[in-house]
């Protein structure tokens, strides 16, 4: 779509067009040619592409014939539609004036450039998630950034101050955002991060925010938070070029004041996507939302993706959560209501938009009515959790009595063609539909007059657009008309057309009438839009309370279908007892029946459970559970478990499953590394981590190695509850250096040389390794596990002796001199204090060449890896 050169043979028209394109380069320009937008050259060819039309030339018979495609004004919104989810920009060209009335050259301009973060018009499904649009500024000067956010379909607004670029990825991948604006100050490598995340990057340098817009910014907590606000709001305003009245004033938020989850926890606890399928079924959205309503479904998302850390909002929204689901009659109505409640909030953006119509109006009038009702459902249930909702449920009765005496019950699509205002509405009115009326009744007699006068029975009166009202009669019966009475004005084949006198007059009269009526009722109806528009705060103070109702009543109908219990909330008390707990989703998919609980206990003493146990046995979806359960209890809805007692998390940090960043061309292992050192570098002893077999992307001593200094440093810096599940068995001889780790494992047996699962946690490590059980199970030829079989029995005979354990003492000699380590200073042990690590027992020959070595060792240089690898060594030195 680059800016084509004008040629001395352009006409007019294209010499216009190609103005209008240049000012939007990296669009597609939909030009308004009649009943069609046609594209021209470069815009032509990739969009007969991507939308599969028919690429033709205008002036064809030209040397340089432009290439051209087009689509119906009439089914224009479905290919903007498809355009805009492939992430490209619309800029829509339409005609100005009417080409009837216009001297020379149609006058032309975009009125509005449709962005993938700034589409509002959606369908049923997508209605349900939040289309945002972002913007980022940065602050060289004290390494900040200044973030904000819309949904310019809803209104919703915020803003935040963001550290650095973690930050960033994290919030524009949980917001799921398609398109964010930037200036200059935004860095090179931040564009190259987001693009590479699949995320448009537009640029917007001047910042020219309205007067009627500047009050939005009211409230935010810094220079840089406005900055990013500004751009946001230029930008929607230079591409919209309409009406934003229904923006909420920008609301500053800090990410830390929510339980954190980065953008890979969130993936791998398949909260909002599945994994497999990227579809919403199978995931934790998908058990919870039971909304009624396109809004409550996007405010469970919201809540989903920001759980609470105050004990008061968590323990507020779960009682309510209580309250209705000891009520279920009560609880019924009031769904009955909501499923007549459309979006409040999407249809307040519509009039704003002023692209409100008839039956968008009589949606809110139905919306509005619903109120009352639920207003009195809450009033039944006689308690106090409810009181404050009740106050805000304002029914906006003067909105709905307004449309319900305007708008007729069926209203058209159309706002300009009439048939849109009732009788009695307007006197005004009320008399051209008096004279269509009549008129309609005059042409009626008329024809019945004419038949009577000619003798011709098939004579008739009627109308079309192109030569209004007519008296026609066929051909075999043209000799019967009286001379000079008929005035001839269309020739058909079988028949002639005529009009007389009076029959003109009259028409004149009834078109007269039609036109002044459709114009008269698009007044009242603009009218009437522009008095609903004086209550779009209302409206949107009532949709978010209607929302929270509707999640609310949500998390009742599941807690009562899916057995759940409401948890017990501790503040800073790191006491975790969750007693026959489940994984919501796993349960549902299965089964109740078939589903194995597990409790997970893990008093203020123990912060590690370190998990053993074959693969497919249940330890990931042990870890997931609680995950899961923390943010259900976090939201405020209850827990899938017979009773719980939980901390409230900060943070929660995974490292599950196994997956390459392609993108960044960093292997499964690289991956697994930095979800770890998320972990280790941020997480408190607030926090919650699940770490799932780390370290096997490597070498065995490699990978165990790092696995037992995770764990270590967890252990003795962190402190967060942490479940850790591994096949290095070895480690579990940690518990007993370790004092707040706890070994666990989920429980198999052989029953007949069949591997059978108990998916039972039990206390204690795992007795063995089941992996060619597991091969078995998945299917592997016979000769190949018997075979496994039989190089297993002979490593194990080699090797016996001579098992790798986890290394312990070389932890305490690190530990006694962190303080050196800290400051970078090289500490050697001297050679005593080496040999003292060993038996004072006379040296025999073969053990020379250990002393050697151990002699010239600098054991605080060596990791432990280096360690177990050289123990190792020498014990095969030494024979043992």
């Amino acid at each position: 779509m680059a800016k084509k050169e004008k040629t001395p043979s352009q006409t007019p028209m294209m010499v216009q067009y190609q103005k209008i394109k240049d000012q939007y380069p990296d669009a597609f320009l939909f030009y308004r040619l009649g009943d069609f937008y046609e594209m021209f050259n470069e815009d032509a060819i990739k969009g007969a592409q991507l939308l599969e039309l028919t690429l033709t030339t205008r002036n064809h018979n030209s040397d340089n014939p432009i290439p051209m495609c087009g689509v119906p004004h009439h089914a224009v919104q479905n290919y903007i539609d498809i355009l805009v989810d492939k992430g490209y920009k619309v800029a829509i060209c339409e005609q100005m004036e009417d080409p009837k009335l216009a001297k020379g050259m149609v006058k032309r301009e975009v009125i509005q450039l449709i962005t993938p973060g700034t589409n509002t018009e959606v369908g049923s499904e997508s209605a349900k998630s939040n289309n945002y649009l972002t913007a980022l500024v940065a602050d060289t000067s004290n390494h900040k950034m200044g973030f904000s956010y819309a949904d310019i379909a809803t209104g919703e607004l915020k803003a935040a101050t963001l550290a650095d670029s973690n930050d960033l990825i994290n919030e524009v991948m949980s917001l799921k955002t398609k398109e964010i604006v930037v200036n200059s100050t935004v860095s090179a490598t931040i564009l190259d991060q987001l693009t590479k995340i699949g995320i448009l990057v537009s640029h917007q340098e001047e910042v020219t925010v309205k007067a009627e817009t500047s009050y939005l910014m009211q409230g935010l907590e810094n220079k840089i938070q406005e900055k990013s606000v500004s751009l946001l709001l230029t930008y929607i305003n230079v591409t919209q070029k309409r009406s934003l009245a229904h923006l909420q004033r920008a609301v500053s938020y800090e990410p830390s004041r929510y339980l954190k989850l980065d953008h890979y926890s969130q993936y791998n606890l398949e909260l909002t996507q599945n994994i497999r399928t990227k579809k919403k079924s199978g995931t934790l959205l998908w058990l919870l939302d039971e909304t009624k309503t396109a809004m409550g479904a996007r405010l469970l998302k919201r809540w989903l993706d920001r759980p609470l850390l105050s004990k008061a909002a968590i323990e507020d929204r779960q009682n309510k959560v209580k309250v209705l689901l000891e009520y279920y009659f009560e609880r019924s109505n009031l769904q009955d209501e909501l499923v007549s409640v459309y979006d409040l909030e999407r249809l307040a953006g519509r009039v704003a938009f002023g692209n409100v119509n008839g039956r968008d109006l009589i949606q809110l009038k139905t919306s509005l009515q619903q109120v009352p009702k639920i207003k009195h459902v809450l009033d039944t249930l006689e308690t106090p959790e409810f009181d404050e909702i009740l106050k805000s449920l304002d029914p906006v009765e003067d909105v709905a009595v307004a449309i319900e005496s305007a708008i007729v019950d069926e209203p058209p699509m159309s706002v300009t063609d009439g048939n849109l205002i009732k009788d009695n509405y307007n006197d005004q009115l009320d008399q051209y539909r008096d004279a269509m009326q009549n008129g309609k009744q005059w042409i009626a007699e008329l024809q019945a007059s004419e038949r009577k006068i000619t003798g011709i029975n098939n004579l008739k009166v009627a109308y079309n657009r192109v030569f209004g009202y007519y008296i026609e009669v066929t051909k075999v019966n043209l000799s019967k008309l009286p001379e000079g009475r008929y005035e001839r004005k269309q020739t058909l084949t079988n028949a002639e057309r005529f009009s007389t006198p009076e029959l003109k007059e009259r028409e004149q009269l009834i078109l007269e009438a039609q036109e002044k009526s459709a114009a008269l009722e698009y007044t009242l109806f603009t009218d009437l839009r522009e008095k609903v528009k004086l209550a779009i705060q209302r409206l949107q103070k009532l949709a978010q309370v209607i929302s929270t109702l509707d999640v609310l009543q949500s998390f009742a109908v599941v807690s009562e279908n899916y057995r759940l219990v409401q948890p017990q909330m501790t503040q800073n008390a790191h006491d975790l007892q969750i007693v026959q707990g489940r994984h919501p989703v796993v349960e549902k998919v299965m089964g109740r029946q078939s589903y194995v609980p597990n409790d997970i206990r893990m008093d203020p003493q123990t912060s590690i459970l370190l998990i053993t146990g074959p693969n497919m046995s249940g330890k990931s979806t042990y870890m997931r559970q609680l995950a899961l359960t923390v943010i259900m209890a976090q939201m405020g809805c209850f827990v899938p478990a017979e009773s719980a007692k939980l901390p409230i998390f900060d943070q929660i940090f995974t490292r599950i499953g196994a997956a390459d960043d392609l993108i960044s061309g960093q292997s499964t292992f690289m991956v697994e590394m930095q979800e770890a050192n998320q972990a280790v570098l941020h997480a408190t002893q607030n926090s919650l981590i699940l770490f799932d077999e780390i370290g096997r992307g490597t070498a065995t001593y490699d990978g165990m190695a790092l696995a037992q200094s995770i764990i270590e440093y967890v252990h003795d810096h962190v402190h967060a509850k942490t479940l850790f599940s591994t096949h290095y068995h070895e480690l579990t001889a940690l518990e007993d250096n370790l004092s707040e780790l706890r070994n666990v494992h989920v429980g198999a047996v052989e029953k007949n040389g069949e591997l059978v699962f108990l998916h039972q946690v039990e206390n204690g490590p795992a007795d063995k390794s089941y992996g060619i059980h597991v091969a078995k199970l998945a299917g592997m030829p016979e000769e190949l596990l018997n075979r496994a079989s039989d190089i297993l029995s002979r490593l194990e005979e080699e090797n016996q002796g001579k098992t790798i354990s986890a290394v312990t003492e070389p932890r305490k000699q690190l530990k006694i001199n962190e303080e050196a380590q800290e400051a970078e200073k090289p500490t050697t042990v001297n050679e005593d204090e080496q040999l003292s690590l060993f038996s004072e027992k006379s040296v025999d020959p073969k053990s020379e060449k250990v002393l050697t070595d151990l002699k010239t060792l600098n054991l605080m240089s060596l990791t432990p890896m280096d360690v177990m690898n050289l123990v190792n060594k020498w014990q095969q030195k030494l024979g043992k």
